[in-house]
C-alpha cells in the first residue's frame, strides 16, 4: 500500500490524531512487513527485530492524538524504529562494557551467527545478506529504507535526519560498497571451489 497518495495519508493521520482504531489497523497493515524487514536487517536478531517493531506501534498508539495533521508517516514510524535500534545498540554497547570483565567467568559460549544467515533459502540471498550486514550502519540504513521499506528519497533524509542531497551521496557511496562486497563474497567462493576441486 506504500507509498500512499498524499489525500489518503492525511486522511489516515486525522482519523489517528482522533482515536480511530480501524485507522490505526489500515496503517499497520501498510507498515507492518515493511518496518519488520527494515528492523530485522539492521538487528539481524529475529527476537530483537520484533521487540523493536511492537514499540514503534506502541509509540504511534502513545502519541497518535499529537501528531501534526502534515505527518508523513511512513517518514514518522521508519524515524521510531531507527531510533529504537540506536537506543537499542547504545544500551548493548554500555551492557557489553559493563559485563565485559566478567564473561570469562561464565562457561557458556556466546553465539553471534545471524539467524538469518544460518536459515537463508539460497545463496544469493545468504552471499546478500553477509555483503550487507558488512557494511557500516548508516549505508546498511540507507539501502534499507530505499531499497527494502520503499521510501522515497525525501522521506528516506528525513528518517536519517539528513538533506535529500546528502542522502542521495549516501546511497550512492552505500550501493558501490554493497556492490565490492558482493564481488569480494563471489570470489571468496570462488576460491573456496578451487580449492575443493580437483
Amino acid at each position: 500500500m506504500y507509498p500512499m497518495d498524499p489525500e489518503t495519508e492525511s486522511a489516515l493521520v486525522e482519523r489517528l490524531r482522533c482515536g480511530d482504531e480501524a485507522a490505526f489497523d489500515a496503517v499497520y497493515d501498510a507498515f507492518n512487513l515493511r518496518l519488520f524487514t527494515f528492523l530485522l536487517r539492521l538487528t539481524r536478531r529475529h527476537h530483537v527485530a520484533e521487540d523493536l517493531l511492537e514499540d514503534t506501534w506502541l509509540r504511534l498508539v502513545k502519541h497518535a492524538h499529537r501528531l501534526n495533521p502534515d505527518t508523513r508517516l511512513g517518514a514518522w514510524l521508519f524515524t521510531v524504529a531507527r531510533n529504537l535500534h540506536v537506543s537499542y545498540v547504545r544500551s548493548r554497547l554500555i551492557e557489553d562494557a559493563t559485563t565485559a570483565g566478567l564473561m570469562t567467568l561464565w562457561p557458556v559460549s556466546i553465539d553471534r551467527t545471524s539467524p538469518f544467515e544460518a536459515t537463508a533459502a539460497n545463496e544469493l540471498e545468504r552471499r546478500l545478506e553477509r555483503a550487507l550486514a558488512s557494511l557500516p550502519r548508516a549505508s546498511r540504513e540507507v539501502l534499507l529504507l530505499i531499497g527494502v521499506a520503499g521510501l522515497d528519497h525525501a522521506d528516506a533524509a528525513d528518517v536519517c535526519g539528513i538533506t535529500p542531497d546528502a542522502l542521495r551521496q549516501r546511497l550512492r557511496r552505500a550501493r558501490t560498497m554493497l556492490a565490492k562486497a558482493l564481488e569480494a563474497e563471489s570470489r571468496a567462493a570462488k576460491s573456496m571451489l578451487g580449492e575443493v576441486t580437483p
